[in-house]
């Protein structure tokens, strides 16, 4: 995926509760506080960054990065994993490791499978090396004897996730060309029946191992996602929980369009929406030589400037919108991604100025944005 103020910010949100409750609370008494909703961040990058030696602060205090997010409110981490990465990162022995640091400390574990060794995303969907060649029967057999495994070899390490994801940003499917799929609308996509094969195999283990977990299955934007998930509807695909990308420099740069779209897809396919991945700068700046995915006010929501106050907005607003409607939260996603090399590193971070540590490390006002509970 590379491409005096906390005053301030209090005051502004606070208003702006007020003026919701102005016309939205009036004779209604607070609605009850929705504990399953999923404040989360994916932290995917933390055990290497951790190796750096990196530190992250709080008003300029350290400490260890789950401690800060959970003292900010959030209550779930979100880790990938890749089936033989090229290095020991994202790999199941490093996951497993990271995830019982997550337990230890009282947040949820949520696991995002990617099926490659490498990234996974609308672009990019290619097959573990070991799976080269294999034919679509053995494709669904290796899913779900490998998904099998890696949740056997968790409950072992004692880090069960309570979510799974079976892919990751898998518009044009997964696993290709075997599971690559076209527009949700053609009906004509004979490859459409092979990526809920290999979706349903995943599942499958996941339900026969812990049932207990929740299956999310997540796609990136929403313009298509009111087909595709009615079409998945079509397949009785048992999952529970649709996962969304929400990026505005890629997704569409209006909340309001946002909120119509889940509402739609929430009401037909019947399902709580979960705001998967998203991110916004604090900053259009930088801090190392790696060139940054957003770096441009034409990026922007104009509403939301690329300062601590405008991030910190963007979150609350995003925040407010997800647990109004109570469906199933927001994760942003590589928070800690900071220039962690040198400051003239040309391969660390494309993404430190949409991190939620600044420049120097310390935490953003809106980490706690995304930890707050809105009533």
């Amino acid at each position: 995926m590379k491409y005096f103020v906390a005053i301030l910010i209090s005051v502004s949100i606070l208003s702006a509760c007020k003026e919701e409750c102005k016309t939205d609370c009036v004779g209604l008494k607070p609605p009850q506080k929705n504990v399953s909703f999923i404040k989360g961040l994916d932290l995917s990058f933390t055990p290497m960054i951790e190796e750096y030696g990196t530190k992250f602060y709080v008003n300029g205090k350290s400490d260890d990065i789950l401690q800060i997010t959970k003292s900010k409110g959030i209550n779930t981490i979100r880790v990938r994993i890749w089936n033989n990465p090229s290095d020991k990162h994202s790999s199941l022995v490093e996951v497993a490791e990271f995830a019982k640091r997550i337990k230890a400390k009282g947040l949820r574990f949520w696991l995002d499978f990617h099926y490659s060794d490498t990234w996974a995303d609308p672009g990019h969907q290619e097959k573990p090396k070991a799976w080269q060649g294999l034919d679509i029967n053995t494709l669904n057999d290796s899913m779900y004897q490998y998904t099998k495994s890696v949740l056997s070899y968790l409950i072992q390490q004692n880090a069960m996730p309570e979510f799974v994801q079976i892919g990751n940003e898998i518009n044009q499917g997964f696993l290709w060309n075997e599971g690559k799929v076209k527009d949700p609308k053609d009906n004509t996509d004979s490859n459409w029946p092979n990526m809920v094969a290999l979706l349903k195999s995943g599942i499958k283990a996941v339900r026969q191992i812990s049932p207990q977990t929740k299956i999310i299955i997540h796609i990136a934007g929403y313009d298509i996602a009111e087909d595709y998930y009615t079409k998945l509807q079509r397949d009785s695909l048992d999952y529970d929980i649709i996962g969304l990308s929400y990026y505005p420099w890629w997704h569409g740069k209006s909340l309001d369009n946002l909120n119509l779209w889940i509402g739609r897809i929430e009401s037909r396919i019947n399902k709580p929406v979960l705001i998967a991945e998203t991110a916004y700068p604090f900053s259009l700046g930088w801090n190392d030589y790696t060139n940054n995915i957003v770096g441009d006010s034409s990026q922007l929501i104009n509403e939301y400037s690329a300062t601590k106050l405008g991030q910190a907005t963007f979150i609350s607003s995003l925040s407010r919108l997800s647990q109004r409607r109570f469906n199933s939260g927001i994760c942003y996603w590589a928070p800690e991604w900071i220039a962690f090399k040198s400051n003239t590193a040309t391969d660390a971070s494309s993404w430190e100025n949409l991190a939620l540590f600044d420049f120097l490390n310390n935490a953003t006002p809106a980490l706690d944005s995304l930890g707050k509970d809105y009533h």
